[in-house]
C-alpha cells in the first residue's frame, strides 16, 4: 500500500497526524512494507520571517485574532500533541518559511529517508526550536539521517526540486486539498486531517477489504 501525505513542516496537526497514522500502523500486520511518500504543502508561502516574531504572534496576526486568544489555541495544540507523545514548545518555536525544507525534503525521497527527515524536521521546529530556514541547520539536520552533505550544498546553491515542491502543491490543488495534512491511500481514500487513530484503522481495513 501506497500513503501518500501533504503536509507542511510548520503545521502542527501534520505531526499530529503522522503520529496517528503510524499508531493505527502499528496494529496493522505487514504494514512495516506500505510505502509513505510525503508531498509538499505550504500553508504560508510567501511568509517572510523576522527572526523576532514568535509564533503567538504570528498566528494572531494572521487570523486577525487577539494575542491571548492565539496563546489559548496554542496551549490547545500542545495538549493534543502531549496526548500522541510529542512536546511541542511554541515557546522556543522560530517562526520560519518552510520553502527549503520542503526542497531538502525531495532529495531525502531520493536516498529513501524521507520519512525519517521528516520526522526530524517536526522535531526541530516543534520540540527543538531550530530554525528550519536556516541552511546550515538544514544541512545538520539532513547529514542526520544521511543525506550526503555535498548534495545538500549542491541544492542549496541552486534552485533544485523547486519545481517538484511547486508540482506538489499543484496537485494538492487539483485534487481539492485545502487543509494539510491529507493523506491518499492507494490513491483510492483520503483523510483530511490530523484524524483518530480509528479513522486510519477504517481506512486502511476497507482498502484491503477492497482488495
Amino acid at each position: 500500500m501506497k500513503i501518500e501525505i501533504w503536509s507542511d513542516v510548520m503545521c502542527p496537526f501534520c505531526y499530529i497526524g503522522k503520529r496517528r497514522l503510524e499508531q493505527a500502523l502499528e496494529q496493522i500486520p505487514g504494514s512495516e512494507a506500505y510505502s509513505i511518500e510525503w508531498k509538499s504543502f505550504q500553508l504560508d508561502p510567501d511568509l517572510v520571517a523576522n527572526g523576532k516574531e514568535n509564533p503567538y504572534e504570528y498566528l494572531a496576526d494572521r487570523k486577525g485574532i487577539s494575542y491571548q486568544e492565539s496563546v489559548k489555541m496554542h496551549e490547545n495544540v500542545v495538549n493534543a500533541a502531549r496526548e500522541v507523545g510529542l512536546d511541542y514548545r511554541f515557546d522556543k518555536a522560530v517562526v520560519a518559511n518552510s520553502l527549503d525544507a520542503h526542497r531538502l525534503s525531495h532529495l531525502a525521497k531520493q536516498h529513501g529517508v524521507g520519512n525519517a527527515l521528516e520526522e526530524r524536521l517536526f522535531q526541530a521546529y516543534f520540540t527543538e526550536g531550530k530554525d528550519i530556514a536556516d541552511h546550515a541547520m538544514l544541512t545538520e539536520l539532513g547529514r542526520e539521517v544521511g543525506i550526503p552533505q555535498e548534495e545538500i550544498q549542491t541544492l542549496f546553491s541552486s534552485d533544485q526540486f523547486l519545481t517538484d515542491v511547486q508540482c506538489d502543491i499543484a496537485e494538492a490543488q487539483q485534487i481539492g486539498v485545502r487543509g494539510v495534512p491529507f493523506f491518499v491511500f492507494d490513491r483510492k481514500y483520503a483523510v483530511s486531517g490530523a484524524q483518530p487513530v480509528e479513522a486510519f484503522l477504517e481506512t486502511i481495513n476497507a482498502i484491503k477489504a477492497g482488495n
